[in-house]
Order: C-alpha cells, then sequence, then structure tokens
C-alpha cells in the first residue's frame, strides 16, 4: 500500500515537472513564433513595398524557425505526440508493453544525450565562425541543438517515470511510445 501511494506521488511530481516545462518551452516557442512571422512580414514589406535596405530578414528567420522546431521537440514528448508506432503496441498484453515503453524511452533518452553531447561541440566549433550577414556568432543559432536535446531528454525521463508509475499501478492504460 505504501509503495502505490510513494508511486503515485512520484507520478504526480514527474508530471507536475513535466507539464510547467512544457508550458515554458511552449511559451518560448510561441514567442519565437510571433518573431519569425514578424520577421518574414518585414523583409516581404522591406522588399516588395518600399525598398529598404534590410538584409537580416532571411537569415534571423532561418534561425528563428531552426530553434522553434527543435524546442517544440520537448513539448511533443511531454504529450507523447511524437512519432510512434501504435500499431504493434497496444496488441502486447501489459508486461511487453511496459518493457517496450521503457526500452524506447531509454534508447530515445541516450540519442537525446549523445546528441547534447555532440551538439556541445558544435557550439564550440560555431562560437569561431560568424554569421554572413550579422557577423553574429554561430554559437547562438547553435546552441538551439544541446539546449533542445538537454530538454528532450528531461522531457523523457519525467514522462518515462510518470507512464511507468501508471503502468505499474494499472497495466491497463494505453501509454504509447
Amino acid at each position: 500500500m505504501q509503495d502505490a501511494m510513494e508511486l503515485e506521488g512520484l507520478a504526480r511530481r514527474a508530471d507536475q515537472a513535466s507539464g510547467a516545462l512544457c508550458r515554458f518551452v511552449d511559451k518560448v516557442c510561441v514567442g519565437i513564433m510571433i518573431l519569425l512571422v514578424l520577421d518574414v512580414w518585414l523583409g516581404v514589406f522591406a522588399r516588395y513595398v518600399v525598398p529598404l535596405p534590410i538584409t537580416f530578414m532571411e537569415e534571423a528567420a532561418r534561425y528563428l524557425m531552426i530553434w522553434v522546431a527543435l524546442l517544440a521537440v520537448s513539448s511533443g514528448i511531454a504529450r507523447r505526440e511524437h512519432i510512434g508506432v501504435q500499431m504493434l503496441f497496444v496488441h502486447l498484453p501489459p508486461t511487453a508493453r511496459r518493457l517496450l515503453l521503457a526500452l524506447v524511452d531509454a534508447l530515445a533518452i541516450a540519442f537525446f544525450v549523445v546528441l547534447l553531447w555532440y551538439g556541445v561541440g558544435m557550439v564550440e566549433r560555431g562560437g569561431r565562425v560568424s554569421t554572413m550577414i550579422y557577423g553574429l556568432s554561430k554559437a547562438v543559432p547553435f546552441a538551439a541543438v544541446p539546449v533542445s536535446a538537454a530538454l528532450a531528454a528531461l522531457q523523457l525521463i519525467l514522462v518515462a517515470v510518470r507512464d511507468q508509475a501508471r503502468l505499474s499501478r494499472n497495466p491497463d492504460v494505453v501509454v504509447c511510445p
């Protein structure tokens, strides 16, 4: 009985932390999307309406799009809305389903940790190179890779704890990888 209550508390804390992190990342993504739309509108306006010598729009749009796309990965993970194969998973018995979910989550966490590791090296190398138009260090746009990989790994750990606790309490719950 005590173990079940501890699992319930652990699942609830993991779910709350995952939700808070997801809400924060969602707000950051909305802010970046607003900047991206404004940047593209400014580019269209400067090119076709009033010719202005503004040259940074295309490069800014590229880097903003990279940031928003990579940050959104952790939000998809928090909701378990990332790509997964459910066809086989839902037909497995509960124990096999739980083991498969743990294996898929562990592999994904390992992938994002490796991506984080190599992303840090990429940022380090990008710090020595400047962007074409801004003259800004490429470390800033390249930082999207390790930051999003760290967020994705953290989100995977939180949802894995939450879902494994739920599956141990109620094996008939369908949680898909």
